[in-house]
């Protein structure tokens, strides 16, 4: 039996912390779907560039100024001593080292999942749903996150967070572009004619861990009773509460331990 690995995770207020990451719920939503034994450490924003250097995961991506940006999800595998950064790299890594767990990356797909992650984020991420779910973050985080996630976001965003996409109108305007984005991806489950469960036919694929990973973000942040998340239980002819269904038994989320520095 291999040790289990480190899971490294962004806590919620909530005690004991939730999961509420896209990012980090596709790790973990990869881990309980292939039954890895592993352990969550949580860790603070401003924790999280020393905790991985500690570590070993080297950093993501580069801030505007050059240095190294370092970024939750991560992992130690203390089964090879291998330290990683960064969703779509951890299950590359996992389907390679642990070939006798579920697949996610079936052989053969891995271009088109590669395709299917930019095309999803270039479609999603980057606009409308941001605008209204980021704000919504902030009553979800610990303080010393929360003053580090405000500071960050304002300063990316160029404007105070809560001016972003405030109740009225133009926050109607963009829940209705959400809806257009997700209404695209429900014509792909269907492209040939066949509607689908899962992007990968009857079984969930990385494809999938991704989609689901950002309908359970919107769901933790504006919450079950929202305005928004009553609107988004009936898109698509109710589409994509089903989908989440399939992935129920699958958000387990352990008590885990805080990181020490």
């Amino acid at each position: 039996m291999p040790e289990p690995i480190l899971f490294y995770d962004i806590p919620s207020n909530d005690t004991p912390p939730k999961t509420w990451s896209p990012n980090t719920w596709k790790t973990r939503l990869t881990l309980n779907v292939k039954g890895i034994p592993y352990k969550t450490v949580w860790v603070e924003y401003p924790d999280i560039e020393a905790v991985l250097r500690k570590v070993g995961a080297l950093p993501t991506e580069h801030k505007a100024d050059g240095s190294p940006l370092y970024t939750l999800p991560a992992i130690y595998d203390p089964n090879t001593k291998t330290a990683l950064a960064e969703s779509a790299t951890i299950v590359r890594y996992l389907e390679k080292t642990y070939p006798d767990t579920p697949s996610l990356i079936p052989a053969g797909t891995d271009a088109l999942h590669a395709a299917f992650n930019y095309a999803f984020h270039a479609r999603l991420s980057g606009g409308d749903l941001r605008l209204v779910v980021i704000p919504e973050v902030l009553k979800h985080l610990p303080p010393r996150s929360e003053a580090y996630f405000r500071a960050t976001r304002e300063v990316a965003f160029g404007s105070k967070l809560e001016e972003l996409a405030p109740p009225g109108p133009e926050r109607e305007k963009h829940w209705a572009e959400v809806q257009k984005v997700f209404s695209t991806f429900a014509s792909w489950l269907k492209a040939d004619g066949v509607d689908k469960p899962f992007f990968l036919g009857d079984r969930i694929g990385y494809a999938d861990v991704t989609v689901a990973s950002w309908l359970l973000w919107i769901r933790a942040i504006l919450g079950e009773d929202s305005k928004e998340w009553q609107d988004l239980k009936s898109w698509d002819g109710g589409r994509w509460i089903k989908y989440l269904e399939g992935f129920a038994k699958y958000e387990g989320v352990d008590v885990g331990e805080a990181a020490v520095l």
